[in-house]
């Protein structure tokens, strides 16, 4: 008679002494969840390990080029007065021939007009200043757009007011886009935070993110995969012409995300650079602004459908966060070892990757909980309220989703 060999391994693992046979038999169920769990965080570290190396670094990439043609860096802010200064700064050191900055002032209400009227005197930057959102638009999709209509360069860089620049930023960038004939490439900015607890959740929301979109796919014409940052995303003005007149994409919280789907669905040449050392911001101060920051962009990417955002929490909450505790914990030395074995993939998907903490993985099943928790509680509130709130301003669902 043939032994089914998971059968034949799991009997091994249970009934290592007699007097745990007895208990042994109401633990298959877990056993069998955890096993697979197992499977599945080997194929995911090795899968996602392997092609992340796959992307070129900026810092890496040689910055001569055959010529310098013009770029436009747009910057839309509002009620940045705390991170302006510093952004700015960043931004007029690029070594970079005859690049423009235009910051678009986008209804500020804090010390953010000042600031830009006394950084335009000794800075070479051009205001534009918005005073009212009209119908139909996000507020920083639209001050982006009328950041492109004030701008007049065969390239833009649309970028955020909390990034800072290393000064080689733009020609590395440029050189890349000549090189390889593109139209759009966005960079994967190195987020820091002074809170060691949330740079762990970002490295699981890191791997997340990386293991839906597959950034290193974008390059390949064939492939469906496409991405965009709003840090960082510098495109052709001609292609960006495009994306500005489609009407859905004026509403999407995630408009640097759709941006990259518009341009690669459109047939134009696409590709992420991982941005360590070139570009780098601090997304959010603390665990809390992340978890409210989230809120009101989470739904969105599910495009404001429940079943949708209810299997992606299902899959955070199944895969990422239960699978180590419930191991762990569990009154079985089988079960202990395939939790500590999922923990320790969790470790290492994190270690091997390029520019994370060596540690910041053992954290992952806590992080998994929280972005299940966030995707739900974003969800909820969505529908609750009828649509999202967003620097002040109500935006119902029905006009998010374009009807």
């Amino acid at each position: 008679m043939k032994v089914c060999p998971i059968n034949a391994l799991a009997r091994g693992l249970f009934v290592q002494y007699d007097h745990h046979a007895t208990f042994a038999s109401s633990s298959w169920p877990m056993f069998y969840y955890l096993f697979a769990c197992l499977l599945l965080w080997i194929g995911m570290t090795i899968y996602l390990v392997a092609n992340s190396r796959r992307i070129s670094h900026l810092r890496d990439c040689d910055a001569a080029m055959a010529r310098t043609p013009a770029v436009d860096i747009v910057v839309a802010m509002r009620n940045e007065e705390n991170d302006v200064e510093q952004a700015l700064s960043s931004l007029t050191r690029m070594r970079y021939p005859g690049y423009r900055i235009v910051v678009v002032n986008d209804r500020s209400t804090d010390r953010t007009p000042q600031i830009l009227e006394r950084l335009a005197q000794t800075l070479p930057i051009i205001v534009h200043t918005v005073q009212e959102l009209p119908p139909g638009w996000l507020g920083k999709n639209h001050a982006l757009y009328q950041g492109f209509l004030a701008s007049q360069a065969e390239w833009l860089l649309f970028t955020d007011a909390d990034i800072v620049f290393h000064p080689e930023t733009l020609s590395k960038a440029m050189a890349v886009v000549q090189r390889q004939q593109l139209d759009h490439l966005t960079a994967l900015p190195h987020v820091r935070s002074r809170s060691a607890l949330l740079n762990r959740v970002l490295s699981t929301f890191a791997v997340m993110l990386e293991l839906k979109v597959r950034p290193w796919a974008v390059r390949n014409p064939k492939s469906k995969a496409a991405f965009g940052v709003g840090a960082f995303n510098l495109v052709r003005r001609s292609v960006y012409a495009q994306a500005a007149a489609v009407p859905a994409l004026r509403m999407r919280p995630d408009d640097d995300l759709k941006l990259g789907e518009f341009i690669k669905a459109a047939g134009f040449r696409q590709d992420v650079v991982n941005g360590e050392g070139m570009v780098q911001l601090e997304w959010y101060r603390n665990l809390r602004e992340f978890i409210d920051g989230l809120m009101k962009n989470t739904f969105a990417v599910s495009n404001y459908n429940p079943v949708l955002a209810t299997a992606g929490a299902m899959a955070a909450l199944l895969i990422f966060c239960l699978p180590v505790p419930l191991g762990l914990l569990w009154p079985d030395d089988a079960c202990r070892v395939l939790g500590a074995a999922i923990l320790l993939c969790q470790v290492l998907i994190v270690a091997l990757r390029p520019g994370d903490g060596k540690w910041n993985g053992g954290l992952m099943w806590f992080a998994g909980g929280l972005m299940a928790w966030i995707i739900v509680k974003s969800m909820v509130i969505t529908l609750w309220q009828g649509g999202i709130w967003w620097r002040g301003s109500f935006y119902g669902l029905k006009e998010l989703k374009g009807r």
